[in-house]
């Protein structure tokens, strides 16, 4: 039994328009300046500007009584795209104190073109149209640095007038490329590294409230311990290991650690551009992708993937008409339908079935003469390789 799930997506379908928004794709440029290789500078602790303050968002709810090694495989992969969605980001014009200028944008788009340049399945795409975007970005000064995390900007932003994301300082400078690079993290599906339970952070939790309660922050203790103090579930966690170089972990003044000990009276500052471990969890995740498999009307397809693993196949009509696209099998997925448009993959419909007993469904027309993409995460099954997916 099948049931629509809260779609993946917000945006307008692109069969009702064949109209593409005017449009640069930043693809595997290397970002000026923002990478390890080219970023020369000896980074030093920065007291005077303020911490990114990701913005709370509830959990999507669950069934009772999920297996918790099944939950586990949700959670850690509910707030990530679908690989091979295109990302199209807006910088607002209105209100004039959310407006950057042409230098903060080029720091921006660079730094979208760094995470690129690595041969992930994400595209990021420059729009004109606040609608058509996943991320809109403001340049609000003293408003901070955040972004929503991953599909979090299109659960809970879906406004088109609303940020999902801030760069309250200056990123042109060789902090501020590593800023915009952290929030573009943010945005991608990644949490704070610095909350990784396998780090083995022991804080000195009334010095990080008194010293992040302080400006330049001005956190409330609710703010600091979620952006903070607070361990993220495990599940979200990739790998085994802390990286105190992720381009997603804060500089920490020395004393607001108590262990590793080290850190009582050194600066946990990490190294500036994306590491190494940065660079391999976001390739994992997001791989290239490949030649993708046709899946044709009344042939299923057996999905032989293990949890977190995504196919991908394109659909070609032979009839336009209303067309069922869903998953069968004890299984939990996240399915997303596209469009092809002058080459460029636009949302169309998608479905979510984790943590219930229903199985993902898409029911949309199709033309004949276009060309569709629909792609496939698997989050956690009963039998791997004992799902089935099929279109009639």
């Amino acid at each position: 039994m099948a049931r629509k799930a809260k779609t993946t997506s917000k945006r307008k379908p692109a069969s009702k328009s064949r109209v593409s928004t005017k449009s640069r794709t930043y693809k595997a440029r290397a970002a000026r300046g923002s990478s390890r290789s080219v970023a020369k500078y000896e980074p030093e602790y920065r007291k005077d500007i303020a911490a990114c303050a990701v913005p709370e968002a509830p959990l999507r709810p669950i069934d009772d009584g999920i297996d918790p090694f099944r939950l586990s495989l949700i959670r850690s992969i509910e707030k990530k795209w679908v690989n091979g969605t295109v990302l199209n980001y807006y910088f607002f014009d209105s209100p004039t104190r959310w407006r950057g200028s042409e230098a903060q944008k080029d720091a921006v788009r660079a730094a979208f073109a760094e995470w690129k340049s690595h041969g992930i399945g994400l595209e990021f795409q420059e729009t004109d149209d606040p609608q058509e975007a996943e991320i809109r970005i403001g340049f609000e000064r003293g408003a901070g640095a955040w972004s929503y995390v991953g599909r979090d900007a299109i659960d809970h932003a879906s406004d088109p007038t609303e940020r999902t994301m801030n760069f309250g300082w200056d990123v042109t400078t060789p902090y501020g490329r590593d800023t915009a690079l952290h929030e573009i993290g943010h945005a991608c599906g990644y949490p704070h590294e610095h909350q990784n339970p396998n780090a083995g952070i022991v804080w000195n939790e009334p010095a990080v409230i008194d010293y992040f309660s302080g400006p330049p922050n001005n956190w409330n203790e609710g703010q600091i311990r979620h952006n903070i103090l607070r361990k993220i579930n495990p599940a979200l966690v990739e790998g085994s290991s802390w990286d105190k170089d992720s381009i997603m972990h804060y500089q920490f003044a020395a004393g607001l650690i108590t262990q590793p000990e080290r850190f009582q009276t050194e600066n946990l500052i990490p190294a500036p551009g994306l590491s190494k471990v940065d660079i391999d969890r976001v390739r994992k995740f997001y791989p290239p992708i490949n030649r993708m498999p046709a899946l044709k009307s009344y042939q299923s397809q057996r999905l032989r993937i293990g949890a977190g693993e995504q196919v991908n196949y394109v659909i070609e009509p032979t009839r336009s008409r209303k067309y069922t696209i869903q998953t069968f099998g004890q299984m939990d997925t996240v399915m997303v339908l596209f469009e092809e448009i002058n080459g460029t993959p636009r949302y169309l419909e998608g479905d979510d079935d984790s943590g219930s007993s229903l199985n993902a469904n898409i029911r949309q027309r199709l033309f004949k003469g276009r060309r569709y993409i629909v792609r496939v995460r698997l989050y956690h099954a009963q039998q791997q390789g004992e799902g089935v997916l099929m279109m009639w």
